[in-house]
């Protein structure tokens, strides 16, 4: 779908590096091995990125570090774009409300680090949630967005250890209760 409305391939994958998780930063360089593609096409992009304010930049020695700029008026709109691209928008709106005690949901892996996967890796935070009914809303999301999703599911008092072993760009929380 964003393939038909974005020709450019290294623009969607910065799109998804930078927009789909807010907290990436990355630098030109950085970028080449990620991507598979050469720095030129990528600074070309990043530059005009830039010069449309979507992207901040942060000087650091000899390198400079891009960021999505999450006061662009625009940006709330590319990140549910991003969403809806990936299917997270439907597993959220189709989960969080029927699971029981459920306190966050969160992304992490490739995804949460802002790249392409057929993978959806989800944690989901909660006591007393419903096994059987997220089983059944994992695999009807499996055959709708034709990628595969992992989950687990971590107690309340647990998600504490686990968030000091996650650095900000492994991480993405996408709900949270009230």
């Amino acid at each position: 779908m964003l393939e038909a409305l974005i020709t450019s391939k290294t623009r969607i994958k910065l799109l998804l590096k930078f927009f789909l998780n807010s907290n990436n930063t990355a630098y030109l360089r950085s970028l080449e091995p990620e991507f598979g593609e050469s720095t030129n096409a990528i600074r070309q992009e990043l530059n005009r990125f830039e010069a449309a304010n979507l992207l901040v930049t942060v000087n650091k020695g000899n390198r400079k570090y891009y960021q999505a700029n999450t006061k662009h008026p625009l940006f709330p709109e590319i990140n549910s774009l991003l969403l809806k691209y990936v299917g997270l928008d439907q597993i959220i709106e189709n989960v969080v409300n029927k699971l029981g005690n459920l306190e966050a949901v969160y992304l992490v892996g490739q995804l949460a680090g802002g790249k392409d996967s057929k993978i959806i890796d989800l944690w989901f935070v909660g006591d007393d949630i419903d096994r059987e009914y997220l089983l059944k809303l994992v695999e009807k999301a499996e055959s709708l967005l034709d990628r595969k999703v992992r989950y687990l599911i971590i107690k309340i008092k647990e998600i504490q250890e686990f968030l000091k072993t996650k650095s900000q760009d492994e991480l993405l929380l996408l709900w949270k209760k009230g």
